[in-house]
């Protein structure tokens, strides 16, 4: 076994962009910057993913965070002095973040909010002149993903998704050398996540806790009712707020199969499973779900997510397998394993610093990759460095995940326009293409 340095990386990804899967930003304002100054960051959506950006932005360089938001006081209180006592100093409170977005001094935002909030938020801040760190996914819709990438052409500030896996090493390195043919020729990946999550109930309707401002919570989504089982994490399983699990969690290894097999959008999706492990709860998406995305070139991609019955694959919760002519490697957010024809491990490359990543049952998520995935976007902006996973293609990985969820939800077979990722001659399909929003939150670009 040997350990790549991190050193290393910018060559790796160099090479292992294979043309147009790493994009410079079209038009970025990306060097106001002083090699001397620091950029100012605002975090949004405080409960979970945001203290690993706190964690990573103190383990940074060149970045400062300012301000901490979140509609809930209780978390937001708790998380700023949390903050405080990381980072070694003060930083300031904010309930709405359109206040924020009207600070001169902040420089970026990172959004780790409800998923529905994604693209709207990031959407604002790009016409706020903020530069945008986005976690996954980067909308709740197909629509949105148009949306956010014409907004980003549009303004010319950075996007980039918290899809850190692209900032692994060794995923790099697999990929340069998957390109020069390690296995031969590639044609298939298969990607998976295992959890035993429990069931979230049947919800009641109560009186909105006096510390959270739902309406604002709820922002763009139509308004319903406060129940007393979604918040702060279960909305990820109602379809107003959340996008289910191969979003949530699926998004990761999807993208690094259509990475290593240098594809865009599919030509073909189709999807099964459901709710199968829980029945008497208000879960809305599937614990258990089989898709496939066939691509040109005679590739494809499944991902297989199994939210409550958690046995892993290879003795791993979540990864994901490229298969070749000539071999297999086995990727992760620790490894990099190559099998010959004879399920062989011919070599092992180990992650330097990969932190608590695998641990599919930790909504934080603090590692070396959001670390390095964070800096990449921070030397974006001061440098114009090369963003590992710049919105435009970013919104290519969220897509296919729509993609999926559209399939399953209309237990359909989709035929795709590969130019557009629109559904061909199903209007049923097409009706799920946007949403619905509150009045006087509509998107506009």
């Amino acid at each position: 076994m040997s350990q790549i340095d991190r050193r290393n990386f910018v060559k790796l990804t160099a090479a292992a962009g294979i043309g147009s899967m790493v994009y410079l930003p079209t038009g970025a304002r990306a060097f106001s910057f002083s090699p001397n100054e620091t950029v100012n960051a605002a975090i949004i959506g405080m409960n979970g993913r945001a203290q690993a950006h706190i964690q990573s932005i103190q383990s940074g360089q060149n970045i400062k965070v300012t301000h901490v938001c979140d509609v809930d006081e209780k978390i937001l209180n708790a998380r700023a002095e949390s903050a405080r006592k990381m980072l070694g100093y003060k930083v300031k409170k904010e309930k709405d973040f359109r206040k924020l977005l009207e600070n001169k001094d902040i420089d970026a935002v990172f959004i780790a909010t409800p998923e529905h909030w994604h693209a709207p938020m990031a959407i604002m801040a790009m016409q706020a002149g903020k530069h945008v760190y986005v976690e996954k996914p980067c909308s709740h819709n197909p629509r949105e993903n148009e949306l956010l990438v014409e907004a980003q052409k549009k303004y010319g500030l950075l996007c980039q998704m918290g899809n850190q896996q692209r900032s692994a090493v060794t995923s790099a390195q697999a990929v340069k050398e998957i390109s020069e043919g390690i296995i031969g020729e590639v044609y298939f990946g298969k990607a998976w996540y295992s959890n035993t999550r429990g069931s979230i109930g049947r919800g009641k309707k109560v009186a909105v806790p006096g510390h959270l401002d739902w309406d604002l919570w709820q922002g763009p989504a139509p308004r319903e009712d406060f129940r007393d089982n979604l918040h702060p994490y279960n909305w990820h399983w109602f379809k107003t707020w959340g996008t289910g699990e191969i979003h949530n969690n699926g998004t990761h290894e999807i993208d690094i199969c259509r990475w290593a097999l240098g594809v865009h959008l599919p030509k073909r999706v189709v999807s099964s499973g459901g709710r199968y492990h829980f029945k008497d709860d208000d879960w809305q998406f599937y614990d258990t779900q089989l898709a496939t995305f066939e691509f040109d070139g005679d590739k494809a991609i499944t991902w297989e997510g199994r939210s409550c019955n958690g046995l892993p694959h290879y003795g791993k919760g979540r990864g994901c397998t490229i298969h070749g002519t000539k071999g297999t490697i086995l990727l992760d957010r620790e490894n990099y394993i190559l099998y010959d024809m004879q399920n062989n491990v011919i070599k092992h490359e180990l992650e330097k610093d990969p932190g608590t990543s695998n641990d599919t049952k930790d909504t934080t998520g603090f590692d070396g990759l959001t670390v390095s995935h964070i800096q990449n976007f921070v030397n974006g902006i001061r440098e114009g460095e090369a963003l590992r996973s710049e919105i435009k293609d970013a919104s290519i990985s969220t897509m296919i995940c729509h993609l999926g969820n559209i399939s399953q939800d209309l237990q359909q077979s989709l035929d795709i326009d590969t130019s557009t990722g629109k559904v061909i001659d199903n209007k049923e399909a097409m009706g799920q293409w946007e949403r619905q929003y509150e009045k006087g939150w509509e998107l506009k670009v």
